[in-house]
C-alpha cells in the first residue's frame, strides 16, 4: 500500500528526520489556510497522486503569493495527472500539500528498501537526487552506494559512516545521516514497510540535511497490525476492480489483454497466462483466488472479471488440491447465471472431485466448454477471444 507524500512526511516527522514544514490541503480555501500557516518566502504546491514523476506532468508548481496559491491549487483539483508513471488516464487529484519552499545547495538519493536476494533490508543512496534512479543505474551505476543490513545485528554506525563518507558529506552532514538511517530502519520495522525512497534528500542553506520528498510503501500482508495506516489508504488512487478484489481476499491485476484469467494458485496463475501468449493471445489479467476457496468468492472472480468490457473470453484453471473441484464446478455454475455472462467460458479441473466437478458442468445446461489439460484450455480460449 502506498502512502501520499504528506502522510509519509508525517510518519517521517514522528520519527525525528527533519522535513521542510508543509500542510495538506483538499480545496482552494483550505490550502490559501494552509498556506498563511506555512511560514517562509513562497510555497511549493505538490499534487498528492500515487505516482512520480509529478514534476514533468506539472503537479509540482513554485507560488511566491497567496493568489498564485489560490490558481494553481484550482487548476491542480480540477483534474487528473498525468505523468509518466501514470499512463495516459492519469490519476485525480483530490489533495494537495502546501509546503514551504527550501533552500537547496546540493540533491541525493536515499532509500531502504527489502533486498529479496539477500533477504534483509538494503540502503541504497547516490550524489545524483532529483533525477529518476532507474537513469543513474542504467548511465552512471558507479554513482550509486549500497549497503545490506543484518537482521540481527540492525544498522552499524560504521556502515552509516562508510555511506556518509561515500556521498561526501562533512562530519557533522554524516552524524546527521546516521541518525536518519537509525530512524528509517526503526520505522521500517515498526511499520512493516517494503520501501521508503527520499529523492531528493537535499543539504539545505543551512547545510544540514533534510528529507525534501518522501515515498513510502507499506507490505499488504502485514496491514492488520497497522490499522491506522490502514486508514490512511486512499482508495480513489486505486483500480477501483483491484480494491474490490481486496475486499473478497482474491489477488487481481488489471493487463491490456481480452482472455480473463481464473486460477488457484499464483504460479499456476503465470503458467496459465504464459501460455495463453504462447498460442497467441493476450491475458486481461491476473487473478488467483487462493487454494482454499469457496463458490462465493468464485462468483465475486467471475463479476471482476466480467466488469472489464474487452473481455471476448473467460478460461478457468483450477488445480484441485485444497479446494474440491465440485465447489469450483458449483461457483461457476453460480456465476454465470447471477452475471448473465454472454462470453465463451472454458473451464479445465483437474485434481479432487475432478469427476463431479464435470459432471455438474456438463449437466448444468450451461454453453461451458471443458477441457481436457492446460494446453487445451488455452487453445480453445485462444480461438473463442479470436471467434473461432
Amino acid at each position: 500500500m502506498n502512502l501520499h507524500e504528506y502522510q509519509a512526511k508525517q510518519l517521517f516527522s514522528d520519527y525525528g528526520v527533519p522535513v521542510p514544514e508543509g500542510k495538506p490541503a483538499r480545496s482552494v480555501e483550505e490550502a490559501l489556510n494552509a498556506a498563511k500557516a506555512v511560514p517562509g518566502n513562497g510555497w511549493v504546491i505538490k499534487a498528492q497522486i500515487h505516482a512520480g514523476g509529478r514534476g514533468k506532468g506539472g503537479g509540482v508548481k513554485l507560488a511566491d503569493d497567496l493568489k498564485e496559491v489560490e490558481q494553481l491549487t484550482g487548476e491542480m483539483l480540477s483534474k487528473n495527472l498525468v505523468t509518466p508513471q501514470t499512463g495516459p488516464e492519469g490519476q485525480p487529484v483530490r489533495c494537495v500539500l502546501i509546503q514551504t519552499k527550501a533552500e537547496i545547495k546540493e540533491e541525493l538519493y536515499l532509500s531502504l528498501l527489502v533486498d529479496r536476494a539477500t533477504k534483509r533490508i538494503a540502503v541504497m543512496a547516490s550524489t545524483e537526487g532529483g533525477v529518476n534512479i532507474e537513469e543513474v543505474a542504467e548511465e552512471t551505476p558507479e554513482k550509486i552506494f549500497s549497503l545490506s543490513i543484518d537482521p540481527l545485528m540492525g544498522l552499524q554506525a560504521y556502515q552509516s559512516r562508510q555511506l556518509g563518507h561515500a556521498l561526501g558529506l562533512n562530519k557533522a552532514q554524516r552524524q546527521q545521516l546516521d541518525s536518519m538511517l537509525k530512524a528509517f530502519y526503526q520505522l521500517f520495522l515498526d511499520k512493516d514497510l517494503s520501501l521508503i525512497e527520499v529523492n531528493p534528500l537535499i543539504i539545505d542553506d543551512k547545510n544540514n540535511l533534510q528529507a525534501l520528498d518522501a515515498k513510502v510503501t507499506i507490505d499488504d500482508n502485514a496491514l492488520y497490525r497497522q490499522p491506522v495506516l490502514n486508514e490512511w489508504r486512499d482508495l480513489e488512487q486505486e483500480d477501483p476492480v483491484e480494491s474490490e478484489a481486496k475486499r473478497f481476499d482474491l489477488s487481481f491485476v488489471r493487463l491490456d489483454g481480452e482472455i480473463g484469467c481464473m486460477v488457484n494458485g499464483a504460479g499456476l496463475a503465470m503458467a496459465t497466462m504464459d501460455i495463453i501468449k504462447l498460442h497467441g493471445g493476450e491475458p486481461a489479467n491476473f487473478l488467483d483466488v487462493g487454494g482454499g476457496t469457496t463458490a462465493e468468492k468464485v462468483a465475486e472472480a467471475f463479476k471482476l472479471i466480467v466488469a472489464d468490457p474487452k473481455i471476448k473470453a473467460i478460461l478457468v484453471n483450477i488445480f484441485g488440491g485444497i479446494v474440491r473441484c465440485d465447489l469450483i464446478a458449483d461457483g461457476v455454475i453460480k456465476a454465470v447465471k447471477e452475471v448473465g455472462i454472454n462470453i465463451p467460458v472454458i473451464v479445465r479441473l483437474e485434481g479432487t472431485n475432478v469427476d463431479q466437478g464435470k459432471a455438474l458442468l456438463r449437466d448444468s445446461g450451461l454453453d461451458v466448454i471443458t477441457a481436457d489439460d492446460l494446453n487445451d484450455a488455452a487453445l480453445k480460449a485462444v480461438a473463442a477471444a479470436k471467434g473461432e
